[in-house]
């Protein structure tokens, strides 16, 4: 008796044991991922640059990044962090800086390639300004946001966020991308019909999107070029140069002239809401009266509701720290969203890609106040990313002028957003069981003790 009493009681023990080292190793894995070192972990690690495969590679799949990306609207973020930190040896955060460095050229590239164009259906720039006034303020401040995310959150918590969105996000564009082939096969089948019938009046297929005129059916509006002066909405440029400029100098001011965390550091950055606010509600408002219209979307630009302007604005927030924290285009958000309005593929990504151009600028000018990349590599990614984004938006406008089909714009957004997600949701998770197994630190940075 005593025998089996002293195995019962060892039995007890080692259970008791177990449990205790289970629940021990919980709260060292919660202790890793949420406690504060009290400084800054991050140290960046910068290749040499040398010509060998790794540039080669690297070069060839951040071309095909560009001009996918481009094309879509989403810049190509997704497809640059993983290859410049797996290929090119660049750590996360540094893969993250130029990323946005090449995102800024493939964005610049765009808007030069759509400042000639117009829309496909209306007599207007293929540029929606007043979509732009509206998203872009926000998209800045949003952005600031993100970079300061940027240096705070661990790399598992990015992760998560960056399987979520884009998981959810490329789905709705795919969906969508559905729905307007098929809208595009009703309107081939009723062109082959007229055909058929022996009209001789010229029929050409039209992308989906708002008409302001019956008779356009009859006219060849596929992106008909004019001189860059008069695509040029002056005023709305000169606001959203107004946005970016003052950023800019809250910026420079703010790493050149104070000390992280002090009391001007803070204000600072507040006074950057009221800058992003005042442009965007003023836009906002007028969109709301009916003294400004969203023209892309015909008709259904005017008379928006409150709750409408908000949560366009709030998404423009979202996308901006989406990109600043990824180190992303926030076309990732804004071209699904832009679709989701009813506006045309092409308008949606070209008016995307113009609003990127500066939150994307504005990002890199951020990052290079807190040197985060090496400028030689920037140098020439950026000039990798320009090239490409140009001969992606020339192939593939020659393709939907020659097929009838702008949903192929769509198809190439949840494309680059879903490969994306597969490519740095694998190299996320990769690194963050690496650091769990060397038991490395795995929790916030504190911002206030950042030192570039």
């Amino acid at each position: 008796m005593e025998y089996f009493a002293g195995l019962r009681g060892a039995g007890r023990n080692y259970t008791t044991t177990g449990i205790n080292g289970e629940f021990d190793s919980l709260t060292n894995f919660v202790s890793l991922l949420f406690q504060t070192n009290g400084g800054n972990s991050y140290v960046h690690v910068w290749p040499e640059m040398e010509f060998g495969w790794r540039i080669v590679l690297g070069s060839l799949i951040g071309f095909f990044g560009a001009a996918f990306g481009s094309v879509g609207g989403v810049g190509g973020g997704g497809i640059y962090v993983p290859m410049l930190t797996l290929i090119i040896g660049f750590d996360a955060k540094s893969s993250t800086a130029i990323s946005k460095c090449m995102i800024m050229g493939a964005a610049a590239s765009t808007v030069y390639y759509n400042l000639k164009l117009r829309h496909p259906t209306l007599d207007m720039p293929i540029i929606d300004y007043d979509l732009a006034l509206l998203i872009q303020p926000m998209l800045m401040l949003g952005i600031s946001l993100g970079v300061i995310f940027n240096v705070i959150f661990p790399d598992w918590l990015v992760t998560v966020l960056l399987i979520v969105l884009f998981i959810g996000t490329s789905t709705k564009a795919f969906l969508k991308g559905i729905e307007t082939w098929k809208k595009e096969t009703i309107i081939l089948q009723e062109a082959a019909s007229k055909k058929n019938k022996g009209n001789d009046a010229e029929y050409r297929v039209l992308p989906s999107g708002p008409s302001d005129d019956a008779s356009n059916n009859s006219k060849e509006l596929m992106d008909p070029e004019v001189s860059i002066i008069e695509n040029v909405y002056w005023k709305e440029f000169g606001l959203l140069m107004f946005v970016w400029l003052a950023f800019l100098v809250l910026q420079v001011t703010k790493n050149y002239y104070t000390s992280t965390c002090s009391t001007w550091y803070w204000v600072l950055n507040f006074l950057q809401i009221p800058v992003s606010l005042g442009v965007s509600g003023y836009e906002a408002v007028s969109l709301y009266q009916g003294r400004r219209t969203i023209s892309s979307k015909g008709s259904d630009g005017t008379n928006l509701k409150v709750h409408q302007l908000v949560t366009y604005c709030s998404l423009g927030v979202v996308a901006g720290i989406v990109g600043g924290l990824l180190g992303l285009g926030g076309g990732f958000i804004m071209g699904p969203l832009f679709l989701e309005l009813g506006i045309p593929p092409q308008v949606s990504s070209a008016t995307a890609t113009f609003a990127m151009t500066f939150s994307s600028s504005m990002s890199v000018v951020e990052y290079y106040l807190l040197k985060r990349f090496p400028v030689p590599y920037a140098l020439y990614f950026i000039a990798v990313a320009t090239i490409a984004a140009w001969i992606g938006q020339h192939v593939v406008r020659k393709l939907i002028h020659y097929l009838g089909r702008a949903s192929l714009i769509i198809f190439i957004l949840a494309f680059t957003i879903f490969v994306s997600a597969i490519s740095l949701g694998g190299v996320g998770i990769s690194n963050m069981i690496a650091k769990f197994h060397n038991h490395e630190y795995m929790g916030f940075d504190d911002i206030c003790k950042y030192d570039a």
